[in-house]
């Protein structure tokens, strides 16, 4: 067993300890479930690059952070109000992975939906919680998985009933501290949307300038029989935050799925985003843009299995790096025997600023069935200096002439964010501060045409 591989055991020991003494034994099954996390994680070790799945991701920077675990969730309201999205919202936030009713709003919450912190879930000992978490994403999955479930404590659960449509958006605000040592979160999140149910969730991960903490996410998405979830995970974490989620969505007959993943800040960054079509009729649409600068590091990995007949996949990302950033795309595309008459597109296209950002990208089908319409890609280039020379030639500097080209790139993405506030948070962090003269909506149409003369 490594050294970094004992840190994290070491620090799991305390943290168990520190728990018991001040709040007692907990639940048998959840104390079942650590012991399994830890003895998984221990086996496992963190990954190397020697591991298939993580051959362009090294994550030694995470293995040797020496991080603790936050004892509170103080943060300034102010500070807090200047991260936060403008947006009228349930919000459920937590700072450095502990869980702030101050910061949290859930006034008007309507019938039929119940949204409450893990820890809360947890300590009511509900079996209607211990059935399917853990269900998607086991400690089998991956050591941060593993890692997780030892460690889980804190997250959230949403559920909702039957026929619920939630007009108003719900966001999970994850807030990072810029403390005076590291501190790690391993938050849990576990959403249930019943028949017919409808709602737009908004996963927020920010912080302030300076933080570099370590944040282990898991999150579980079941929807029944025609629901509708659309999923936005924001992730603009300061430059030095680390960063790696597991997303994993089983989807009943008609139900669908969209996701937004979005992918601004972080010095190293990995999503594993999995969605399981069980039903006839299902369907999933992946939209994904990432942003790098500087030297970040971000990983997407993204599967998406046809597991019955009559469903379907559409998988838009885009990559944008500049500097010496480096970008890992790898989108699969998996139809189970017998499952005939499905769809699965998935394409990748990115643009590289710098010609020493890199970019390493894999899209891939495995298909078991002969009556499907399949197809993959990816491409990379540069921006168009002749579409640079048109744009100036209209009186505009290069910094701007970049931005609009660069913003049209991410257009087809950003054309499908129906918040206006988390596009616009895209928007500035891709094209920068553009001349006020020129707005979104009329943005991407103006670049391209001018682009296209």
């Amino acid at each position: 067993m490594s050294d970094e591989t004992q840190r994290f055991l070491d620090r799991l020991a305390e943290h168990r300890a520190a728990r018991l003494e001040s709040q007692g034994q907990e639940p048998t099954w959840i104390a079942a479930r650590r012991q399994a996390g830890a003895a998984r994680f221990e086996a496992m070790g963190f990954p190397t690059r020697r591991d298939e799945a993580w051959k362009y991701t090294d994550v030694r920077a995470i293995a040797r952070g020496d991080f603790a675990l936050a004892a509170d969730a103080d943060f300034s309201p102010a500070s807090a109000a200047a991260l936060t999205l403008p947006i009228d919202a349930f919000r459920l936030t937590f700072v450095d992975g502990v869980f702030s009713a101050a910061l949290s709003q859930l006034d008007g919450l309507p019938a039929g939906v119940s949204l409450v912190p893990l820890s809360a879930a947890l300590a009511e000992n509900h079996e209607a919680v211990g059935g399917p978490l853990g269900r998607l994403t086991g400690v089998e999955f991956s050591p941060f998985s593993a890692l997780n479930t030892a460690f889980m404590e804190e997250g959230a659960v949403l559920r909702l009933a039957p026929g619920t449509v939630v007009e108003k958006p719900i966001i999970l605000q994850f807030l990072s501290r810029a403390g005076e040592a590291p501190v790690m979160s391993h938050p849990r999140i576990l959403v249930e949307a019943g028949g017919r149910s409808q709602a737009t969730l908004i996963e927020h991960h920010v912080g302030e300038e300076g933080a570099a903490n370590f944040t282990n996410l898991v999150e579980e998405v079941i929807l029944e029989r025609n629901a509708l979830l659309t999923h936005y995970k924001l992730q603009e974490a300061p430059l030095a935050d680390l960063h790696v989620a597991s997303i994993h969505v089983e989807q009943a007959r008609d139900s669908r799925y969209t996701s937004f993943n979005l992918n601004l800040g972080g010095a190293l960054v990995r999503t594993d985003l999995i969605s399981d079509l069980n039903g006839e009729n299902a369907t999933c649409d992946f939209y994904g843009l990432f942003y790098g600068q500087d030297r970040q590091h971000v990983d997407s990995h993204t599967l998406a299995n046809h597991n019955a007949p009559h469903t379907f996949s559409n998988e838009n990302y885009k990559g944008i790096l500049d500097d010496r950033a480096h970008g890992v795309f790898n989108g699969k595309v998996v139809v189970k025997r017998d499952s005939q008459k499905i769809e699965g597109f998935q394409s990748n296209a990115n643009l590289l600023l710098s010609d020493r950002a890199e970019i390493d990208a894999k899209p891939e089908l495995e298909i078991y069935a002969d009556d499907v319409k399949c197809s993959h890609g990816t491409t990379t280039g540069q921006l168009d200096e002749e579409a640079i020379y048109t744009l100036r030639s209209r009186g505009i500097d290069r910094q701007t002439a970049r931005g609009l080209l660069t913003l049209a790139f991410a257009g087809e993405v950003l054309e499908e964010v129906d918040v206006d506030a988390v596009a616009e948070r895209v928007e500035l962090a891709v094209a920068g501060k553009l001349p006020e003269r020129f707005n979104l909506a009329g943005l991407v149409e103006a670049a391209v045409a001018l682009g296209d003369e």
